[in-house]
């Protein structure tokens, strides 16, 4: 790929998604770092259903740590593994209080050090909390990626991460990377992608393997998919 064709289907997918955001709602980032934690194997609906109550009863680390583990465990049970997901929300809160007075910090290399929150979540937080561009490589990114042939196929979650950064404009990464999720959450999805809809057909490897069974196939113009 070079970056005329690297732009052509960023601008394409920006039509498509010029409102894509952050769909995992909070305050502060006190509460997206519990709610990206809450999000790894979940869907964003799910946790918005959870925090919705969780984000009432628990507002400081300090909430967290005065109720049992149990209790806390009680109170996400409807996110995927969410024993552990409680472990780990107590043992980061503990740790924002032992060294960070409380709050969550703004440092990627410290994040990263929080118990539950990896490259991905502290890339999140940073993009949408802190406001420094970065690139969240999700399910939905890391497939949409390879498929537009961003980045191949064997490539790791972290080489997928630094293809984008290299094709993608710094200041367009953290709206990229929303956009990029968006595409695949609602157009290009894991099994069912609405591939004779998509204006990005011909530079799509899965697409192009899924249509070579379909007879005829009309095109689609940029305008008309901008409003989908």
């Amino acid at each position: 790929m070079n970056q005329k064709q690297a732009r052509y289907i960023l601008d394409i997918i920006a039509d498509m998604f010029p409102d894509a955001h952050c769909e995992l709602n909070h305050s502060n980032p006190f509460e997206l770092t519990i709610a990206v934690l809450l999000s790894a194997q979940c869907t964003d609906e799910t946790v918005n259903k959870v925090t919705a109550t969780l984000f009432q009863k628990y507002k400081r680390p300090e909430d967290y740590l005065v109720v049992p583990l149990e209790e806390l465990e009680q109170d996400i049970r409807r996110i995927g593994l969410f024993r552990n997901k409680a472990k780990n929300i107590q043992a980061l809160c503990a740790l924002l209080l032992d060294k960070h007075q409380g709050e969550i910090p703004q440092e990627h290399e410290k994040l990263v050090e929080l118990p539950g929150v990896g490259r991905k979540t502290a890339n999140v937080v940073m993009s949408n909390a802190f406001g420094v561009p970065a690139i969240a490589v999700d399910t939905h990114v890391e497939r949409v990626s390879k498929r537009l042939g961003f980045a191949a196929e064997k490539d790791s979650v972290l080489e997928v991460e630094k293809k984008l950064m290299k094709r993608v404009p710094r200041e367009e990464w953290t709206q990229t990377h929303h956009r990029l999720i968006f595409f695949g959450r609602y157009h290009c999805k894991a099994q069912n992608p609405q591939c004779e809809l998509c204006p990005l057909l011909e530079h799509c490897r899965e697409g192009k393997k899924r249509m070579k069974t379909t007879p005829t196939r009309k095109p689609i113009s940029k305008t008309k998919t901008a409003k989908a």
